[in-house]
């Protein structure tokens, strides 16, 4: 079992920044790769940003590529998310999530393993 924490999450004016974090916990930190999702009210969860098991490759939604990078640090067994430039449609819950496939990293249903959110909050 893997358990899943944020952290980082909190109101932020429009154009500002924030870092989340995510530490998983149960098993071996590089058995996954390492995805956050978003959901805002009354839209489904969509996919931000993945990072391979071994911080090689990172994928990006067209929405954030350029403002947001996604990072981890193996022996801290930590993924972050930089957000820079946030804007009001950034608001959202915003959850970490695990998988051992390395396929389909866009895919919310690849992710096994979800932590319980953190709120981001942008203000205009």
């Amino acid at each position: 079992q893997v358990q899943l924490v944020e952290s980082g999450g909190g109101l932020v004016q429009a154009g500002g920044s924030l870092r989340l974090s995510c530490a998983p916990s149960g098993r071996t930190f590089t058995d996954y790769n390492m995805a956050w999702f978003r959901q805002a009210p009354g839209k489904d969860r969509e996919f931000v940003a993945a990072i391979t098991w071994s911080g090689g490759a990172a994928l990006y939604a067209d929405a954030v590529k350029d403002r947001f990078t996604i990072s981890r640090d193996n022996a801290k067994n930590t993924v972050y998310l930089q957000m820079n430039s946030l804007k009001v449609e950034d608001m959202a819950v915003y959850y970490c999530s695990a998988a051992i496939s390395g396929y389909r990293l866009r895919d919310a249903g690849t992710y096994k393993y979800w932590g319980q959110g953190t709120q981001v909050t942008v203000s205009s």
